[in-house]
This record gives structure tokens, sequence and C-alpha cells, in this order.
């Protein structure tokens, strides 16, 4: 069965941010990320490594105001990017679920690529920023995500101390959940008793 390359380009301009993204499905994790928060890079960066997804992501925003801006619209880019990629999502899994550790961390996401979006985030942070990105946003980033890219996506981090590891846990284990429901079956039916997924 041969199949369609799943990739898509959004660009995004507000008075707030400009970001282009350039992502590729069936890749293998090669991902550069500049968006001028290096710990937002970071945990993109993991994201998409470890969902086996090829990335180009490039935004400058309003920084001198904060994060926020920055960080929310990345997230809409990404899930954008993954919503028109996955085109009628024919052949897909579907579904996804996954743990990640982190040393003392542990986390689990599962994600429904449903088309009806319900972002689920309990990362539990007890400190206000990791590096210049406050944690609450890299909360926003997963529901933007979501949102964006029309997903059931729920990440609970169910134990850590240290929250540096708490993030990158959680994202890992959307890496891994994204992976498993983003994967092709042997078929190319729509995974659906709707027989639609919008």
């Amino acid at each position: 069965m041969k199949h369609s390359p799943r990739q898509a380009e959004v660009v995004r301009e507000t008075a707030e941010t400009q970001i282009t993204a350039r992502l590729k499905l069936d890749g293998q994790g090669q991902v550069t990320v500049s968006t001028g928060l290096p710990f937002l890079d970071h945990m993109i960066t993991a994201l998409c490594r470890h969902a086996g997804f090829d990335l180009e992501l490039r935004a400058v925003g309003d920084l001198e105001i904060d994060d926020h801006h920055t960080t929310e619209d990345c997230g809409i880019v990404l899930g954008q990017a993954l919503r028109e990629a996955l085109g009628d999502k024919r052949g897909i899994t579907r579904f996804g679920s996954a743990y990640a550790p982190l040393d003392e961390a542990l986390a689990r996401t599962v994600v429904d690529l449903s088309g009806r979006p319900w972002p689920v985030i309990e990362c539990g942070f007890q400190r206000e920023r990791l590096g210049t990105v406050a944690t609450e946003n890299l909360t926003h980033f997963l529901e933007s995500l979501a949102i964006a890219a029309a997903m059931n996506l729920h990440v609970d981090v169910l134990r850590g101390r240290n929250d540096h590891h708490r993030a990158e846990a959680a994202f890992k284990a959307t890496a891994l959940a994204l992976r498993a429901a983003c994967a092709r079956r042997d078929d190319d039916r729509v995974p659906s008793t709707k027989e639609v997924l919008a």
C-alpha cells in the first residue's frame, strides 16, 4: 500500500509572534527549534525526537513582555501542523498511551486523535519557572497543542520531586503516546464507527 507523505507547513503571524513550522510525521526525529526560550526548545525537541517526527520550527515573539505568547503560539502551530499532516486520518492507530520516567519522576499520557479537542494536563509543578519559561505555560503549551490538533490529551505526572524531571517526563510520555497514535495500520480505513474523524 503506497502512502502519501504526512507532512505540513504552518505559518502564524500575529502582532505578538511570527512562527514557521515544517513537520514530517514519518521522520527520524530530526529537530531544529529556535524560539528564544531555551527550555521550551528543549521540551519541543524532546517531544518531536521521541515521537519520531522531523520538525523545523522558528519563532520570534514578544519576549520583552513575557514568555506566554511565544509558548502558547508554538503549541498552536505545532498542533495545527499535526492536524494538517494527519489529513483525514485514514489508516492511523488513533489511540496511544505511554509512560515515561526521568529519574524519580514518572509521567503517563493517553491520547485520542478523535477530532474532539479536550486537554487534561496535571503536571503538579512546584516551581514558578524552568529557565525563562513559566511552568504554567508549559501546561498551557500542551493544552494549546491538544486544542489545535483536535485531540483528546490526558497528561498526568504521577510522581517526582524535581520540576525539570516532571516536565521532561510529561513531554516524553506525550511523544511516545503520539508516536503510537499516529502509527499506520495495515488498512486504509478511518478508525471510527462514524467513518470520520473531523
